[in-house]
């Protein structure tokens, strides 16, 4: 069956896909990433947080009242280019029936709750990554992201530069290839 030529790009969304930067991406914080896109919409865009920057520091580096306390060893990442004076908390875990789900911007209290449910993790961001209308699909149509879904293994494996080679290894032949080219060829 043909698809229906009709419809536009607008219908399809892709809220709860991973995109993977394409290596041709070299825009800083989207250089080599994996975001999880947490909304997308044909009116009102996209957003999503990108999973694969560890800052190298914790909330208690940045946060140090005592309703943080039980957060302050939580690893802190770039979320994206939004926001980046702010930070916020969100839950990842997986369901049978509905795959990777998530709770985003949620408060102290209900982190370091979430923190301590099995299968369950958190994560502190700062920023986060987002595409006004239209914007996002044209990055698509140019190849400039891989989208996915998700997988139960995502939230085991490591969630720092080496998840964009590891997800896109996993994708076909090519994608390993690309996955394992140096950064820049030309000092190959």
């Amino acid at each position: 069956m043909a698809a229906d030529s009709s419809k536009s790009d607008s219908s399809i969304t892709l809220r709860g896909s991973l995109l993977i930067a394409d290596p041709s991406l070299r825009d800083g914080i989207f250089k080599r990433s994996v975001i999880l896109l947490t909304a997308h919409g044909a009116e009102e865009g996209a957003a999503g947080l990108v999973l694969n920057r560890p800052t190298g520091r914790v909330v208690g580096d940045y946060l140090k009242d005592t309703e943080f306390t039980a957060l302050r060893h939580l690893a802190v990442h770039e979320g994206g280019p939004v926001m980046t004076g702010q930070m916020t908390f969100s839950s990842f875990w997986w369901s049978r029936k509905l795959g990777l789900r998530w709770a985003m911007r949620i408060s102290a209290k209900q982190a370091a709750d979430h923190a301590h449910r099995p299968g369950r993790i958190v994560r502190a961001f700062i920023g986060y990554s987002g595409w006004s209308p239209g914007q996002l699909e044209s990055e698509l149509k140019r190849h400039s992201w891989f989208p996915v879904n998700p997988r139960q293994e995502l939230l085991g494996q490591a969630h720092d530069r080496s998840l964009w080679a590891h997800l896109l290894r996993g994708m076909s032949p090519l994608h390993r290839i690309l996955a394992e080219a140096p950064e820049d060829p030309f000092l190959n």
